[in-house]
């Protein structure tokens, strides 16, 4: 499946994201990969109020996973771009690549997670919503 970049974004690296090896602790890169996702919602206004999506159907990550390939370290900021994978009825996949602004051509760590759509009133995994599937095979 061909993936299609939707969304970057460049944060910085903070001191506190260091761990005593001196370089950013591997559960802040899923902060970084986080970020990235909530942003990319955000353009497409899925936490919006007045957007055509009901409150109480939202994205729940269902799996997440972060491949390291180099340590990243502070000081300096991190690309982390965003692609779409393959989509299902009640999922989409996400893909995530982060790059240091001092070695702006090298990926330091893959990532990617599944989104499950739920119905928090149900409790359970919903059809994605049509506004939502229109922007994702729009790539927006």
């Amino acid at each position: 499946m061909t993936r299609k970049l939707v969304y970057t974004e460049i944060m910085p690296i903070r001191w506190g994201d260091m761990d005593a090896q001196r370089h950013v602790n591997n559960t802040v890169y899923f902060r970084y990969m986080e970020q990235a996702r909530i942003s990319w919602f955000d353009q497409l206004g899925v936490r919006s109020q007045g957007t055509s999506i009901p409150a109480h159907l939202s994205p729940v990550v269902i799996t997440a996973s972060c491949t390291y390939l180099k340590a990243l370290v502070y000081p300096g900021s991190v690309e982390v771009s965003v692609e779409l994978g393959e989509t299902g009825r009640t999922s989409v996949m996400m893909y995530y690549a982060m790059r240091p602004s001092y070695d702006p051509g090298t990926v330091y760590a893959e990532g990617s997670s599944k989104q499950c759509w739920v119905d928090s009133t149900l409790g359970r995994a919903v059809p994605l919503p049509e506004p939502i599937r229109a922007m994702i095979d729009a790539g927006s």
